[in-house]
């Protein structure tokens, strides 16, 4: 939910030398539209699309994968990426996100047309200890998208979890 997924997503990828997939892409592209998808089949029909797009990416190469902001808020998903998937998540402050999702032209169902400070964080606070399961909690000080990307690939690096090429460019 505006945090920054796709962007440093894309720079990580290219960090790696993997591809990158964006399951809200891989989504719309099936199905349509993610606002036409939640009005047609409900939230639990767009998890069950999401659970479905999530399984076939991670069936496939390795690959920077990003989800959507409630995709690990649904237990099969959730279940599927443990133990299949190195789980990152980057915490960013609510006011930062509320700028990001006012400025976006990404209309998110739960949140709406014009996003406020109070149901951001609603969401976040249900979502969040869900979101500290993360294997790489990245937080702090704001940074280019770039510079995110290269300190998770480090912090990746260090932590045995990169193939012997990428793990190479982190010596």
């Amino acid at each position: 939910m505006a945090a920054g997924k796709t962007t440093i997503g894309r720079h990580l990828a290219r960090e790696l030398g993997v591809p990158f997939v964006d399951t809200d892409e891989t989504i719309v592209e099936r199905y349509g539209p993610i606002p036409a998808l939640f009005a047609e089949r409900g939230e639990t029909g767009f998890r069950a699309a999401e659970l479905e797009a999530v399984r076939a990416v991670l069936d496939g190469p390795p690959c920077v994968i990003a989800l959507g902001g409630g995709a690990v808020t649904h237990a099969p998903t959730r279940d599927l990426l443990r133990g299949r998937a190195l789980r990152v998540y980057l915490q960013i402050p609510v006011e930062a996100l509320v700028e990001r999702l006012r400025r976006s032209r990404t209309i998110r169902p739960l949140v709406g047309e014009h996003p406020s400070v109070e149901r951001v964080r609603e969401l976040l606070d249900a979502r969040e200890p869900v979101y500290l399961e993360s294997d790489l909690v990245v937080s702090g000080p704001r940074r280019s998208k770039r510079a995110y990307a290269i300190e998770i690939a480090a912090c990746l690096g260090r932590a045995g979890a990169l193939g012997s090429a990428a793990k190479d460019a982190y010596r």
